[in-house]
Parts: C-alpha cells; structure tokens; sequence
C-alpha cells in the first residue's frame, strides 16, 4: 500500500466512523497535524489492523482537541 492509499484509508474509514464527510476529516487531520504523522510514521503504522487505525487517530483527535 502507498502512503497516498494508506492515508486516504485512514481518513475514509475514520470519516465512516464519526459519520463526517471525509472532506472535513482531511482538514481536521491536516489541522491537527495526524495527516504529516500518518505520512512520516507510514512504515512503522500501515501494517496495522484497521481497529487499531481507527483508535490511534481517535486517541490522536481526542487529544489534538483538548489542546
């Protein structure tokens, strides 16, 4: 999977999860800065369940919101 495909999977998916349009999802995770995270951690994150995935950026978003 490519780190283009791996971070469009990511936001879809998240996106499915909290019923947002994956429009809004991109900006929230390039506004937080997940998206730059998700690129440059890709080798160490893209071989992860999707479940896993999916907490990660919620954990991350919980935590990029209370700042």
């Amino acid at each position: 999977m490519s780190k283009i495909s791996f971070v469009s999977f990511c936001i879809e998916n998240y996106a499915d999860m909290i019923g947002k349009p994956s429009n809004e999802v991109y900006a929230d995770f390039k506004n937080s800065g997940l998206l730059n995270l998700l690129q440059s951690d890709y080798e160490d994150l893209h071989g992860m369940s999707m479940e896993y995935m999916l907490d990660f950026c919620n954990q991350y978003m919980r935590g990029a919101a209370k700042q």
